[in-house]
């Protein structure tokens, strides 16, 4: 049991046994992520070592860059648990969402198809790191107005977020939910996403969390000591992520 008088410790001993990492690409050769089979099963493995069990893989949609349809993801993801199967590691569950890039092609999507979610009515939404849409709050507006929950991933990365904070707090109440990545408390992008972030969870601005896992070494920075005083504030949102369990 973690006790809040131990200075400091891996983020990865304080799993509780119903996290759900709701933001991750394992999903083999369909964007950044993992890039074989293999490959994917190494991850998982890990990640299972970790005590991580419950998993939703969220590939990215992006216009020109990864085109990926609700179609080609399953495809995938039936693949991989097959190949999971069939090599007898099935002690983890995998389902698939999306991580939609909010720009033309998600406001296409969103008049026109039906979206890979969290679970009910969530989905896990980005933004481009060099700007914000000009349209961001109406496009809030209109995943509401459809029907969905945007679960905004990785905030603290949005430098152009960092010098206007309240900027987030006008998101939230746009009806905003907002994910953080477990990275970015180890400094893996830079101290000044670390600031944000415990700004952000000291805030309670924060509502979920994942590992947005794409290669070994993101899981290298996973094991990483962190200060005792951050796991204290991450704790209540890693129990927040077994909302997500099925």
């Amino acid at each position: 049991m973690f006790s809040f008088f131990q200075k400091k410790m891996p983020l990865t001993n304080l799993f509780p046994a119903d996290f759900v990492d709701i933001h991750s690409h394992f999903l083999p050769n369909i964007d950044d992520g993992s890039k074989s089979m293999d490959e994917s099963v190494a991850l998982l493995r890990r990640m299972h070592g970790f005590g991580i069990k419950n998993i939703i893989c969220t590939p990215h949609v992006m216009e020109s860059v990864w085109e990926n349809s609700s179609e080609t993801i399953q495809r995938k993801l039936d693949a991989l648990n097959a190949h999971l199967k069939n090599i007898e590691f099935t002690d983890i569950t995998l389902r698939t969402a999306a991580e939609y890039m909010l720009d033309a092609n998600f406001d296409r999507l969103l008049k026109t198809e039906k979206l890979l979610t969290l679970k009910d009515s969530y989905i896990l939404v980005e933004l481009s790191f060099l700007n914000a849409p000009i349209n961001l709050y109406e496009t809030l507006f209109q995943i509401q107005i459809a029907g969905y929950k945007p679960v905004l991933a990785h905030p603290e990365r949005y430098s152009y977020f960092h010098n206007d904070f309240k900027e987030y707090a006008k998101l939230k109440a746009a009806g905003c939910w907002f994910q953080l990545n477990l990275l970015s408390l180890s400094n893996y992008y830079g101290s000044s996403v670390t600031s944000v972030a415990l700004q952000l969870l000291k805030h309670q601005l924060i509502d979920f969390t994942g590992t947005d896992t794409h290669k070994q070494h993101h899981l290298d920075f996973l094991e990483k000591v962190v200060d005792g005083k951050v796991l204290k504030l991450i704790e209540p949102i890693l129990g927040a992520n077994a909302f997500f369990r099925e």
